[in-house]
């Protein structure tokens, strides 16, 4: 997601974007229920990194049961948790989505089970979309026992499955969560017309509202 960096979109048009370097499009896999549901009480909070946090961001604020979804840096150092350096790709930090949710209406399973769907590509390293770097990774970071047990089940149970034809790289990783800078916050809802917003992640949010219509709310939870 490089500052001033320019997307080109199957139209031609150029449009300023989260990266320059253009892949193959993403397409969304109906992942299995998980076999190893989470035992949660109370809101908890989960991280979630996969690409470009705008996108992640966007899928998230739209489910049921989800307070917050805070875009961030996972993974490094708080000195240089900024987006600029994080932008290097080589700060270890992986753009990260912070959801806060009640158990109560979707569970952290459940939520593993939507990032695997229709968030990230779990069979890219280092890539998402167009984004190729570390910080672009998919990755999990466990923000309790319960979830780092339920995680790990899950990455099992989905490598036993024929869903994709390369082998997952999708790590779980410990580490702090720092927030990203204010612009980058409801990136999707404010900026619902940018080039990349359109191109990348509106097509994720389709496919969480047709894919999974028991758990899609209209409205964004803003930060």
């Amino acid at each position: 997601m490089r500052r001033g960096a320019v997307l080109i979109v199957a139209a031609g048009l150029a449009l300023s974007g989260c990266q320059s370097a253009a892949h193959a499009g993403e397409t969304a896999v109906s992942a299995p229920m998980a076999q190893r549901e989470a035992a949660e009480k109370g809101l908890k909070t989960a991280v979630f990194a996969g690409g470009c946090f705008w996108g992640v961001e966007a899928v998230f604020s739209h489910v049921k049961g989800v307070k917050s979804a805070v875009s961030g840096y996972a993974g490094g150092a708080k000195g240089v948790a900024n987006y600029d350096a994080v932008s290097s790709g080589v700060t270890d930090h992986a753009e990260a989505v912070k959801v806060t949710y009640d158990p109560a209406v979707i569970r952290y399973d459940q939520l593993l089970r939507i990032y695997f769907s229709v968030i990230a590509d779990p069979t890219l390293k280092n890539r998402q979309g167009p984004d190729t770097g570390s910080q672009y990774r998919t990755a999990l970071f466990p923000q309790s026992a319960e979830q780092t047990r339920v995680a790990k089940a899950y990455l099992a149970q989905l490598s036993g499955t024929k869903l994709w034809k390369a082998p997952i790289v999708t790590t779980i990783e410990s580490g702090a969560f720092y927030p990203a800078e204010a612009y980058h916050q409801d990136y999707a809802l404010k900026n619902p017309r940018h080039g990349y917003i359109v191109r990348w992640d509106a097509p994720k949010v389709a496919a969480l509202k047709a894919m999974y219509p028991g758990v899609w709310q209209t409205g964004f939870v803003r930060n």
